[in-house]
């Protein structure tokens, strides 16, 4: 298939032609949820915990004696019936990450660049770069193209001048072609691909 290709100015450079089995392809809810579920747990912290009885700093001693009181019997004020005591069952410190086979992965990502291109939310450009360093250019540049949430993915190296100018604008994420990922391909509404970055997936998933 072809795409058209744009300057950051918003002129017209001519048509790429791109693998039907990167962008072509009919995209699976199914693969794409597994894969967001897969990154959002690794980046669970997993640090939440509560302290059980044995770690109550409270005594241990007897509450009452064991008879005669016409109450129930007792013993530690630190069980978790008693305010003040340990929790039962609570959360512990654990890792929430869980494994996805390498081929998953690989393929939920080009179902993913196959949703934004039958969407029609994928744009091409034929280089992310910025003469300066300013961010009311850029900001310009950008509504001129009508973007005004989007991921910029640029080649392998990302222009300084383009990175530090998109860096202060809401809802705009910039990354190198070796981090691009399906969660941030989905939480913005456009992706906007470098020809740079187009050439290495296609490399990539050759």
């Amino acid at each position: 298939m072809d795409l058209v290709v744009k300057t950051l100015e918003g002129k017209d450079a001519g048509t790429l032609s791109v693998s039907d089995a990167i962008f072509g392809l009919e995209p699976r809810e199914d693969l794409i949820a597994r894969m967001v579920r897969y990154q959002l747990a690794k980046k669970r912290q997993g640090t939440h915990q509560t302290k059980t009885r044995a770690e109550i700093s409270r005594t241990g001693k007897k509450m009452y004696k064991q008879k005669g009181t016409g109450r129930a019997r007792h013993h530690s004020a630190r069980a978790p019936q008693f305010r003040g005591g340990g929790r039962a069952h609570g959360p512990v410190t654990r890792s929430h990450a869980h494994d996805l086979p390498k081929k998953i992965r690989a393929l939920a990502l080009r179902h993913a660049l196959s949703a934004k291109a039958k969407s029609e939310t994928l744009i091409v450009l034929d280089n992310l770069v910025a003469a300066e360093a300013k961010t009311k250019v850029l900001v310009n540049a950008f509504a001129g193209l009508g973007l005004n949430n989007a991921l910029f993915i640029g080649g392998a190296e990302l222009d300084r001048n383009f990175k530090l100018a998109a860096q202060n604008i809401p809802n705009v994420d910039v990354l190198p072609v070796q981090g691009i990922n399906v969660y941030d391909i989905l939480r913005r509404n456009t992706l906007v691909l470098s020809k740079a970055a187009v050439e290495a997936l296609e490399e990539r998933f050759k």
